[in-house]
């Protein structure tokens, strides 16, 4: 984080919001910064997290920041995300990825019915929930009691650190006329397979790998239609009134993940500044920092991460804001949270590829961490949820009085 930079700093503060709760939660992730980054090349040749990431990621408490406090969570404002996934985006981006990803998922599940938070934390209230939003990769068809669920999903961030798993799937109807109905179903591990096909070139060490499921019954009580997570009382707000479990989840989606970007960004500016203070040109022997192309490019680099904090950090505090007031916002506020977070991580992505051509030959040595910051850079913009095209698309629909075509929003 740049210098004088508190992400404490505008966390909003309802009446039993915890800032000091928040200010602890906020210090016990800056703390293990210096750790996770000398862990991340050992990170990315596991292409998971090591055992003692995971264990001083639950002994700060991180996973459940935005847990119940009637589990023994944090229960912090949803911008708690993004200020965490900053500051450990800053030591390893894949730490910083699993972290925001599966802390979310304590989030989401305190807004199902309470019978399945009970199921889950019961057991092990630390328990971590791995997910994969893709609806089209499953299908569920309606039974007694609850739903056969089949498929083969995607992109499962930290699968093999979870005991559950949310996976979203399109509901089959034998009557076109009901339209498409989408759900989100919270599976225990034996009820899934994990493939290990997570071989890649950015966030190696995410262990974003396929689950499969074949034909597995999931009661009622652990699902949770899409429609119900839109913004407002949710199954779980009976037990969990806080205005955190009223936020429209797919809404704010982006924002789960976005500031790993940030954090990433943050760090590559960070170290060619350093770079930069001290190097001295291999061909004429002058001072980097006495360079005006350094200098311009150190505006322009920090100009958009400050540009892209900002919007992360007003759009999370803004929807808190309307939870307490119990206002859902509407479908163009919607559709603009989504532009927002797309192009906020665009302008991070657009910064670390500006200094990574900035620092030559440098840049190319795999000992170092340029080339990693860059690689992960491109595999966080590469998710769709910071697709600009895709969200810029959505929202200009809106804005020209056509219908969204989101369908989870």
């Amino acid at each position: 984080m740049a210098p004088g930079q508190d992400p404490s700093v505008g966390q909003p503060a309802g009446p039993e919001s915890g800032e000091r709760a928040y200010a602890a939660m906020i210090a016990k992730a800056r703390a293990l910064v210096p750790r996770l980054r000398e862990r991340a090349a050992r990170t990315e040749e596991l292409r998971y997290l090591p055992p003692e990431t995971e264990r001083d990621l639950h002994g700060a408490g991180l996973f459940r920041m935005l847990q119940p406090k009637r589990i023994g969570g944090a229960e912090l404002d949803y911008v708690a995300l993004i200020d965490c996934a900053d500051l450990l985006g800053q030591a390893d981006a894949s730490a910083a990825w699993n972290l925001a990803n599966l802390a979310s998922h304590h989030w989401m599940l305190g807004m199902f019915e309470k019978k399945a938070q009970d199921l889950v934390w019961g057991r092990d209230p630390d328990a971590l929930i791995a997910s994969s939003f893709i609806f089209p990769a499953g299908r569920a068809t309606r039974v007694e009691g609850g739903y056969q669920l089949h498929g083969s999903w995607p992109f499962s961030s930290g699968v093999a650190s979870c005991e559950w798993n949310m996976l979203a799937s399109v509901v089959s109807s034998d009557d076109e006329a009901d339209g498409i109905e989408y759900r989100i179903f919270l599976l225990p591990k034996h009820d899934y397979k994990v493939l290990d096909t997570w071989n890649v070139a950015g966030l190696r060490g995410t262990g974003s790998c396929d689950v499969e499921v074949r034909e597995a019954f999931v009661a009622d009580h652990m699902t949770v239609a899409v429609g119900e997570l839109a913004g407002g009382r949710a199954p779980g707000s009976k037990v969990n009134p806080n205005p955190l479990y009223a936020l429209p989840v797919f809404s704010l989606f982006p924002y789960v993940l976005s500031g790993v970007a940030l954090g990433n960004a943050q760090a590559c500016l960070n170290d060619y500044i350093e770079v930069a203070r001290h190097r001295i040109s291999t061909y004429n022997r002058a001072k980097l920092s006495d360079f005006q192309s350094t200098q311009i490019k150190i505006a322009e680099a920090s100009a958009k991460i400050d540009a892209a904090r900002r919007i992360m950090r007003s759009a999370c505090i803004d929807a808190m804001e309307d939870a307490r007031r119990s206002h859902i916002p509407d479908i163009a506020t919607k559709t603009r949270y989504r532009r927002d977070g797309a192009f906020s991580v665009n302008l991070c992505t657009d910064a670390v590829s500006m200094l990574f051509a900035a620092s030559g030959a440098r840049g190319l040595f795999t000992a170092g961490v340029l080339q990693r910051q860059f690689r992960d850079a491109h595999a966080i913009n590469s998710h769709l949820a910071f697709n600009f095209d895709t969200a810029g698309t959505n929202y200009g629909r809106v804005a020209l009085g056509l219908p969204s075509e989101n369908l989870t929003l």
